[in-house]
This record gives C-alpha cells, structure tokens and sequence, in this order.
C-alpha cells in the first residue's frame, strides 16, 4: 500500500479548499483539547476519530443543510460542519442543560431538528433503518432531498445493515450509507469481521451501486460524495460508500490500541488526512503560514472560551415530576364524540375502519407491513387499501421487522406518521430492540416523538401454536415510554386505533386474533376517538372487582352471565400503559376484593404489578387477597385439548368463587 495521498483540485475553488482545511482543523483541535481533559479527569469518556476527520466534513459539506445526516460517535466534524456551536457540545458532554438531552445521555447520543441531525444508540443497526425512513418521507414529499447515514465496518455485521440496505434498494430510496472501514470493531479485525474484500462488495447482492472512496483524501471525499449526491437528488436511489480509514486511537481512549500491528499504526500516520492536506495547500501556495495560524488561533479562542462558558453553566437541577413528565411527548387529547349512526359490525372491521378513516384524515400517514398492500394482509384488514391511498402510503415491506419498525421512527423524525403492522404479535420479538431502545426512549433523551403505532395481532385460542398465540403486552408495559392499548370491543377498538393514531408517542395497539371475526358490536359510522388511558366499568356490583382486557374479558362475561348471583364491578383496562388506577382503587374500595384476568401465562405479567399497586394503595380496604388469573407457564401448545388447558379460561369461574367467598 502506498502511503502518499494524491490530490487533484477536481475544479474547487481555493476558498473551498481552505473551508475544507479549516473545518478538518477544528475538530481535531476539539480532540486534542478532548483528550488533555481526559487525562485531567474534567470528562468522562472519549471516542476519539482523529484520523478520519476528511470523511465526517466532506460527507457534511457535500450536503445541503437541510438535508438530514445521521453519525456515529467518531464523527464530530459532522457536527462542527453544521456549526453548532461549541458551548452546546461541551454542555452535552458535561451533562449540562445548554447540551441537547438534559443530561439524559451522553457524548454523541443525541438529535437535533434544528441541525438536522439523528444521533445514534448504542445499538449502531437501527440507525440504518431511521435513514430509510427520513428518505423515503423525502421521497414521498417529492422535494429531491437525500440523507447521509455512518456506520462503521462493525456495524456491518449487524442483521440491521442488510435490512436497511435491502429496504432502501427495494424502495429506491434516496440514502447515501457511509462506512468508516478503519480495519477494526473495537479489536476485532475486519477479516474476523466479514470474508469478502471489500464492504463496497456488498452492494452487489443488493443491486445497489457502490464505492470506495479514500476517507483520508477530503478532496476525494467531497468531490465524490457532491457528485453521487447531485444525481441521486435527480434520480432517487441508495448508494453504498465504503470509506478506507483508520482510527489513530483506541475504540474508546481506556480501550488503546496494543490490538494495532505497530507497522499499521505507522502506516496510516503517514496518511494522516489533516497533516497530508496542509501540506498539499502549502505547496500549491493556497494555505500560508499566517492563514494557518489565524485559524489555529481562531479555533482555539472559540473552543477555550465555549469551555469556560460551560464549565459555568450550573449543574442540572431536576426533579422526579420533571424527569416522569419528559418520558412521553406532551399529548392534548381531543375527543371526537361517536355518531348516533351504527352499524353492527365484526371487531377487525372496525379496525379496518379505523385505519382508512385515518388514513383519509391524515395524508402524512404511512402503512407498512408484511402483505398490507395488494393482498390486504393475512387477516384482510387492509385489503382495498392500495385502490384508495396508493402503493406509496400502503407499502409491503420486506420480511425484516427491525427495520420497519426503525423506518416508521424516520418517518416520524421527518414529520410523518407510521402505522407498522407486525404481521403476528409474536414477531415483533425480531424489531424489539428499536421499540424498547429507539422509540421507547426517543422523547425522554432529546424530546423527539415517535409517531409510530405498531399493530398486534396477538392470542391464542386458535389453534396457532407456540409462534402465532403469544399475548406479549408484558415485553412493554415494563419499558417507560410506550403506550399499550389493547381493546376488547369493535367501538373501543376503532375509537382508541384513531387516538393512538393522533398521539405522537409510539404506542403498541393489540388486537385479539380470536375477537376479530367472533365478536360484534353497534359502532360509529364517523371518525372518532376515544381517549388513551381510560378504563371502561363494563358491569357495576358490590361484593368483588374483577379486572382484565382483551380476550379475557369476554371470558369474564361468559362467566358472571352464567352465575348472575355473583355482584361484581368488571372494569376493561382497555389500556395497559399508561394504567387507569383510579378507577381500580375506586372499584376495590368500594367492594373489598380483587380479581385480575389475564390471558398471558401468569408470572411476570401486567396482572403482577396490578396486584401490587392495590396491595399497596388499598390495603386497608381488602377483605380477601388479591387473585391473579393467568394461563399457564409453558409456551402455547397447538393441538385444542392441550391449548385449553394452558388457557386460563377454564377454571375461571372456580378461582373467582374462592375470592368471592373468602
């Protein structure tokens, strides 16, 4: 390998080369400075991306503005590029109110509209996907805007990369995906990593054009990215850029780099994109050694003086009322009143519509889903959609839960609503980690909702064995940030589908399979809404409180109406978070005892921390334990003897005797 960086003017201006100069000059003093207050002790932690400075400014300033970038934590010339300034940096990573999360998160873990930048989670893959989804909301807005998304080659790895890459090539969508390539992830070397040569290759499995760009010439770097982004503004399509580089430091400064032959660590200081580029404008006369040090002095006035400036900023002061009230995107709810004018319809009817009625009122709005198109969805709850709204709003996905649910949060970022259909509950287990870690903590950390609901065909009771039954609401009810809304009634189920829809925050809806096409109601003609966190009294009594949702609901009903002795209040959560206790501890004050139903196998589930709160808000009022009724501790069995006996319907109406007569 050669170590001499050729560079060609490729028709820049000497302003441009000098901006170029000067905007790689300043995150690398930001590092140097970085790394003494390290060593000091004055912060934390660094991730430090000296040596690939040219890639973060020639990606950033071959954009627009306006158009969105999504970096990883090595890329600080993107955000000095967009010129944020500096003060708001060092407030962010001293955890201080000036920063952008409140202290919430740390270094580079943040976003901001206001830059158009998304920053990353821990997690790498679903920042693939996010990129998805801001392109395809450009796209869809026809207003020729692209959007540029870093991982390195670790993240390659990652299921998410071939999902988001696949997604996009599908979809055409106009997403520039750079790949720092600096040979290592952490310490694992890139031949333990992946076994073709070079990432770039990758795009050829996916159809998708590809390069390989030298990521420590900055006038490659920009001249590259300007031209590939000039065209696919005019023709929207994905590209793959594999950008050869090396990190001169550890993963992490505590991580070092004794991992780095020393001849490689040689090799690529000769290549140094900063120190190489200097010396190219110095001997073609265009950067002298007063313009060079007015800028040194420049930056290093701006960046001691932004210190001072946060290190005087007060620490956070805070509270538990104000941390709690940040969890979820402030929502006014606003009721719509149900129409007099009903038709008796079947529960996945009124789902059905719900969502057009939605989609009609909200053109922004986006479905995705394995199937929703043409063929209506497994369960033919979309099937019309496509003649009405048109294959951009009603959109097949692939078979990769993750990235969707991560596209449905671009689109979100990029001032869309996203409806994701998982095409039974049980599979939302392969896009868990964008929900619990993307969307469930998106407002908390830098007050960006997430406008996605994801739907949830879920339950047993028919036959669908181990990977089609599962009731799964207590993967989220226990992950702040979420709202689990599970109906049991048509009216209710299309009245709080139109709510979620409206509510910014992501919000996981289930929908019982078995309901779908077995029970019927009188609902509305019109569009409406029925708010988010309320439960329903569905029979008042005096002597017990049984409270369930769901399918378990009806199990409930089956059984008082076969024991019309029994004087119970039922109450239909009809939402699971966040949770209606009021009208819980109002019910079991009133009757002394209590009953929670669920159709989930019993330890662990939300039928637990029910039980709980009215032990420890009510206890003086209880005359009996509180029971919890839940199926059993196995997976949900096929064959129809073996589900009854899982299902915790068949002896419900013996447990609800003992506590009723304790």
């Amino acid at each position: 390998m050669s170590n001499k960086i050729k560079f060609t003017t490729n028709a820049i201006s000497n302003e441009q080369l000098l901006y170029l100069y000067k905007s790689m000059l300043k995150p690398r003093l930001i590092e140097e400075k970085m790394l003494i207050l390290l060593r000091q002790g004055k912060i934390s932690k660094w991730f430090s991306g000296i040596g690939q400075e040219a890639i973060s400014v020639g990606v950033t300033a071959a954009l627009y503005d306006d158009e969105y970038i999504l970096p990883m934590h090595r890329n600080l010339g993107v955000f000095t590029t967009r010129k944020i300034p500096l003060k708001r940096l060092f407030s962010q990573w001293q955890g201080k109110m000036n920063g952008f999360t409140k202290g919430r998160d740390r270094s580079f873990h943040f976003g901001t509209q206001e830059y158009h930048i998304v920053g990353m989670i821990s997690h790498l893959g679903p920042q693939l996907g996010i990129a998805d989804g801001i392109a395809l909301a450009n796209k869809l807005k026809g207003n020729s805007k692209i959007c540029a998304v870093f991982t390195g080659e670790g993240g390659t790895s990652e299921g998410d990369f071939h999902e988001a890459l696949n997604v996009a090539a599908v979809w055409s969508l106009p997403v520039l995906f750079c790949v720092e390539n600096n040979g290592y992830g952490l310490s694992t070397p890139t031949s333990e990593q992946f076994n073709c040569k070079n990432i770039a290759d990758k795009g050829i499995g996916y159809g998708m054009e590809s390069y390989i760009i030298d990521g420590n010439n900055i006038i490659e770097v920009f001249a590259k990215v300007t031209e590939i982004a000039e065209s696919i503004r005019k023709k929207p399509r994905p590209i793959l850029l594999e950008f050869k580089t090396f990190r001169m430091r550890g993963h992490e400064e505590a991580s070092g780099t004794k991992y780095v032959p020393q001849e490689d660590l040689d090799f690529w200081a000769s290549k140094d994109p900063l120190e190489n580029f200097q010396m190219f404008l110095k001997e073609e006369k265009i950067l002298t050694e007063e313009i060079e040090l007015v800028y040194k002095e420049e930056i290093i006035h701006e960046i001691n003086q932004d210190l001072e400036e946060a290190y005087a900023e007060e620490n956070i002061i805070s509270t538990k009322n104000l941390e709690l009230n940040d969890v979820y995107k402030h929502h006014q709810f606003k009721l719509i009143a149900p129409s007099e004018n009903k038709n008796n319809i079947r529960f996945i009817d009124a789902v059905s519509q719900g969502l057009q009625q939605s989609m009609e009122k909200h053109d922004i709005l986006v479905i995705m889903g394995q199937d929703v198109a043409e063929y209506g969805g497994v369960f033919k709850i979309t099937d019309g959609f496509v003649e009405k709204f048109g294959k951009e709003r009603v959109r097949n996905t692939p078979i990769c839960e993750s990235a969707i649910i991560s596209t449905g949060y671009g689109l979100s970022v990029n001032g869309m609503k996203a409806v994701v259909e998982m095409q039974f509950a049980d599979f939302v287990s392969s896009g868990f980690n964008p929900i619990v870690n993307l969307l469930a903590k998106s407002h908390y950390r830098w007050q960006e909702n997430a406008d996605v609901v994801v739907r949830m065909p879920c339950g047993a009771g028919v036959g669908a064995g181990p990977f089609h039954s599962q009731t799964n609401e207590a993967w989220f009810t226990k992950t702040p940030g979420l709202k689990v809304v599970y109906p049991a009634f048509p009216q209710d189920a299309k009245g709080l589908l139109n709510a979620a829809i409206n509510d910014p925050n992501p919000i996981l809806f289930f929908e019982h399979k078995a309901l779908y096409r077995s029970v019927y109601q009188d609902v509305s003609e019109n569009y409406f809404t029925t708010e988010i966190g309320k439960a329903a009294v569905l029979k008042e009594g005096t002597k017990l409180t049984i409270i369930s949702y769901g399918a378990a609901i009806h199990w409930v009903i089956e059984a008082l109406n076969n024991h019309a002795t029994i004087s119970a209040d039922v109450i239909d959560l009809r939402t699971l978070q966040p949770l209606d206790v009021e009208t819980i501890y109002s019910s079991v004050k009133k009757t002394g005892k209590a009953i929670i139903v669920q159709e989930d196998s019993l330890f662990g589930g939300i039928a637990s921390d029910i039980s709980a709160l009215i032990n420890e808000n009510c206890f003086e009022y209880l005359d009996a334990p509180v029971k919890r009724i839940g199926s059993l501790d196995t997976p949900i069995p096929f064959q129809k003897d073996l589900e009854n006996i899982y299902l915790a319907k068949n002896n419900l109406i013996e447990e609800i005797l003992k506590i009723y007569n304790f």
